[in-house]
């Protein structure tokens, strides 16, 4: 599941996030006041122009009551995604990527699906805020979010775990192919650092992959990749 920029989700799937436009193609025009008098079976005769006048007031109210409904759908759907979204970077906060999380739980218990989460832990970041600046910081943050955008697919979701912390949910995917993936993933970071005011500023980072299982909880995946990523650290070391 990803974020765009422009702080709309671009995620992930047919999800949620799709639902005002859909909405809104369901908002049709009022029926022919005859078409209508037909459904509330009023015979013709009695079809006055008062009754005319009445049922085309009723129509009206109608038709400003369905837009009233979409009206409030695309608010409620503003509201998710900003509830969803990190308040810095266009991916996942950490609530709606547990709620992903443990839909990829479920389908690993219930289907069998594979799915693999990776851990990534940026490695003396406080150092690049106090060396380069808050706004430096930031930048690295914005780099580190858009390469893993750019590298996952749709169907993948993608969250801000922490402060330095992320979070990539991948979905069919095995462990061995998570690792393959993860990889990948840190040559790219690797390959391109982040630019800031004419010159690179070069992070390291570590990474783990854990395949999930149907009686996981979330906390456990999390924390067994967050395992992973540290014997990965420490082997690299």
């Amino acid at each position: 599941m990803k974020i765009e920029k422009t702080s709309t989700p671009r995620s992930v799937g047919a999800t949620a996030y799709a639902r005002a436009a859909k909405a809104a193609d369901t908002v049709q025009a009022p029926p022919p006041v005859t078409a209508a008098a037909s459904v509330l079976g009023i015979p013709e005769a009695e079809f006055t122009p008062r009754v005319r006048d009445a049922i085309m007031t009723l129509m009206g109210e109608v038709d400003n009551l369905r837009k009233e409904l979409q009206k409030t759908q695309e608010r409620l759907e503003a509201v998710e995604k900003t509830a969803d979204q990190d308040h810095l970077l266009p991916l996942l906060n950490r609530r709606a990527f547990v709620r992903e999380l443990t839909r990829y739980i479920s389908f690993a218990g219930r289907y069998g699906t594979p799915a693999t989460l990776l851990y990534f832990d940026l490695d003396g970041f406080k150092q690049v805020n106090d060396t380069y600046g808050h706004a430096a910081g930031d930048a690295v943050l914005g780099h580190f979010a858009d390469t893993l955008l750019a590298q996952t697919r749709d169907s993948d979701v993608v969250g801000r775990l922490g402060g330095d912390e992320f979070g990539v949910l991948l979905a069919h995917a095995t462990v061995a192919q998570g690792r393959v993936k993860a990889d990948l993933l840190a040559r790219n970071l690797e390959a391109s650092p982040t630019q800031w005011q004419g010159q690179p500023i070069p992070i390291a980072f570590s990474y783990g992959a854990f395949e999930l299982k149907g009686d996981d909880t979330p906390d456990l995946a999390m924390a067994r990749a967050d395992e992973a990523m540290y014997a990965q650290k420490k082997g690299s070391r």
